[in-house]
């Protein structure tokens, strides 16, 4: 790979890292911007990044072991190079030690740190020649400190899931999160034999690898892409990208023809959508969140796939709306959370939470339920899921439910990444029961 690319990718992952933008917006727009790479490049763009993201603790345990002037006291431009090109050594076969080191100095040269390139050179000659030989946290020693070093999760996450989840799950859980995240689409489930045979043939012509799903028969997930919009018929509305998990919510929700469905935070629409499908072109969605922005992507969603019986409202979710008591069928209410269970797609969600953001975030969610919840006509449906694997975000959430709005548990299901064959989701449906006053 030039110079050329790895300058591109030391841009993206400051942009990411130091700036903290979010890690798959800023690669899409990378992707974009440079469609006109070859394919190896542009893949070579996006697994550097997404690994380094990933496996970024463990990065800067092995570069501090071998650098005295430590991660967090390093020059930024200087602090990626590092990181970047360690990733290609402790995790790419397929790149020589000697060319991540090479290219690696090149780029301090280029961004004008050529005093810094001994500096440079050294440590990543050292880690290429110890990299067998690094002594890593003993797992007897510290359990805690082995897996968070081990799977680059920070500590206090390790804590919360042993004592959530217990050794053995946490581990596989973390192991699922480090394990290659295919792009999962929903197609139409009305589409006959022959039209997914054409499309999978398509697919195969594109050098698109699909594999359908053993949950749900409309359910496929692709390899070897670097972007959506390259897919042959996305830009039709042939497909939909939505995690399993996403349609695991819906199909939970007993959507039947003629309900009527409100999305209360539906960007960027895939809840939306597929409720919309259940429809079968009856009933009604209708999709709100809270900006012009989020509503405008999900306008985009379904204007791309043709749905004609969903329209949208810009809404902040915690706030009544006196016209949609006592409205809707069924309620989705898949609200904002800290996302753990998407660490595997969005590797940059771990580094961002803290242990006092899900106290806050809970609390949101509280408030968000006992609003929505005046939503639901009687006998009516609240579906509440998140996607986290935080019980407090979660299972306390469900109890808030039980203990103080009028709604029974009919049914709940916790999707947890290296388990399931999903990212981490959390769901429950609730049915309205009929207050003293009805």
């Amino acid at each position: 790979m030039t110079t050329n690319t790895r300058e591109i990718l030391l841009e993206m992952l400051l942009e990411i890292l130091e700036k903290k933008k979010y890690s798959h917006l800023v690669m899409q727009q990378v992707l974009d911007k440079y469609a006109y790479l070859e394919k190896k490049d542009r893949a070579f763009i996006k697994r550097i990044g997404e690994g380094t993201i990933e496996h970024l603790i463990r990065i800067d345990y092995v570069i501090n072991t071998f650098s005295k002037t430590k991660t967090d006291k390093m020059k930024p431009v200087i602090r990626t190079i590092l990181r970047m090109s360690a990733y290609q050594i402790l995790f790419m076969e397929a790149v020589p030690d000697s060319a991540a080191c090479n290219e690696g100095v090149k780029l301090a040269v280029k961004k004008g740190f050529a005093p810094l390139k001994g500096f440079v050179n050294g440590v990543l000659r050292n880690i290429s020649r110890n990299k067998e030989a690094i002594a890593y946290p003993d797992r007897e020693a510290s359990i805690e400190d082995y897996l968070s070093v081990t799977y680059s999760m920070p500590l206090w996450i390790i804590e919360m899931w042993l004592s959530d989840y217990g050794e053995q799950t946490t581990e596989t859980m973390l192991k699922g999160l480090l394990q290659e995240r295919p792009v999962t689409i929903r197609i139409p489930e009305e589409l006959s034999c022959e039209e997914k045979q054409a499309w999978l043939s398509k697919m195969e012509k594109e050098g698109i690898t699909v594999k359908e799903s053993n949950q749900l028969a409309y359910a496929y997930y692709l390899f070897n892409i670097n972007s959506v919009r390259e897919v042959p018929g996305f830009s039709e509305g042939k497909f939909v990208v939505q995690d399993l998990g996403s349609m695991e919510v819906v199909e939970m929700a007993h959507i039947k023809e003629g309900d009527t469905v409100l999305d209360v935070c539906a960007a960027p629409g895939g809840k939306t959508l597929h409720a919309a499908s259940k429809l079968k072109g009856t009933g009604r969605v209708e999709a709100r969140d809270i900006s012009d922005y989020k509503v405008s992507l999900i306008r985009e969603n379904f204007e791309r796939t043709g749905y004609k019986n969903i329209q949208t409202k810009v809404w902040d979710a915690a706030e009544t709306d006196e016209t949609a008591l006592d409205s809707a069928d069924v309620v989705i209410a898949d609200l904002p959370c800290s996302g753990l269970g998407v660490i595997g797609r969005k590797g940059d969600i771990k580094y961002r939470v803290t242990k006092e953001n899900l106290a806050e975030i809970a609390r949101l969610q509280r408030n968000i339920l006992h609003t929505v919840s005046s939503y639901v006509k009687t006998g009516g449906v609240l579906l509440y899921s998140t996607c986290t694997i935080s019980k407090e975000e979660n299972q306390e959430n469900r109890d808030y439910i039980l203990n103080h709005l009028p709604f029974t548990l009919e049914e709940e299901k916790v999707l947890l990444p290296g388990i399931e064959p999903s990212d981490g989701f959390y769901m429950a449906r609730f049915r309205k029961e009929k207050t003293g006053t009805e």
